[in-house]
């Protein structure tokens, strides 16, 4: 498995991971990206060419797979961006508290093992208003797409190195802490359509107000689903007296 992560997983990763498609999306997004920009996952670098060097003050390239990083270094030299490579010492972020204004998540909320620790380190080391650009594999709403997108999971999860193709990633946001700004997502190709489907968009941090009042609304639609049950259980009581 080693030799596969190392010398084949990188260049399949490397080759076949921009099409036209997903490309589109990279160019529209991550110029979005301003001031202190932290990347998780930036594997080989293919996201350098679309940020706004103007825009952006320095990149941290999180990267743990240094195979990935050799990659990434020869599209770092063909940039004018500040760009520092980071790993993941003892799985934390090696950066202060909120001391990035952008983090960039492209096909790795999708794909790493503990995504909601990793969405917590990213809100420690976010600016209170900073945000989150994702685009990721999404689990598809419908029905037989799931199926399908369940059946080749196992298989993908293998080649492409820890994909999840059935992640419900604005659950995850929203349970890792973040508030979803604005969402799309849509089957960026026609076949096969459970491997196609996709969001992206922008999270900012929940406030602990914001916490609140979702803890209240959430509060309330419980006290309100116990109180529908209790009136059909005492309609029910009733009938059958």
């Amino acid at each position: 498995m080693a030799f596969y992560r190392d010398h084949i997983y990188t260049h399949l990763v490397d080759r076949l991971g921009n099409p036209p498609p997903i490309r589109e999306i990279r160019q529209r997004i991550l110029p979005l990206a301003k001031g202190i920009v932290l990347e998780i996952g930036v594997g080989s670098g293919v996201n350098f060419a679309y940020y706004d060097p103007r825009k952006v003050t320095r990149l941290y390239a999180l990267e743990p797979n240094a195979r990935m990083i050799r990659l990434a270094e020869r599209r770092r030299l063909q940039t004018q961006l500040d760009i520092q490579f980071v790993g993941l010492p003892g799985e934390r972020i090696p950066l202060g508290d909120g001391t990035v204004d952008t983090v960039v998540s492209t096909f790795t909320l999708c794909t790493i093992p503990g995504v909601l620790e990793a969405l917590r380190g990213i809100g420690r080391v976010l600016r209170r208003d900073g945000r989150i650009i994702f685009f990721e594999h999404a689990i598809s709403p419908d029905p037989h797409i799931r199926r399908w997108q369940n059946r080749w999971a196992p298989i993908l999860f293998r080649v492409f190195e820890g994909l999840r193709l059935t992640r419900d990633i604005p659950a995850l946001l929203a349970e890792g802490g973040f508030h979803i700004e604005r969402m799309e997502a849509a089957y960026l190709a026609a076949f096969p359509k459970s491997w196609a489907y996709f969001c992206w968009g922008t999270a900012i941090l929940l406030t602990d107000r914001d916490r609140n009042a979702e803890g209240e609304i959430a509060w309330s639609r419980a006290r309100k689903r116990t109180a529908v049950s209790e009136s059909k259980r005492t309609t029910n009581h009733s009938l059958s007296r």
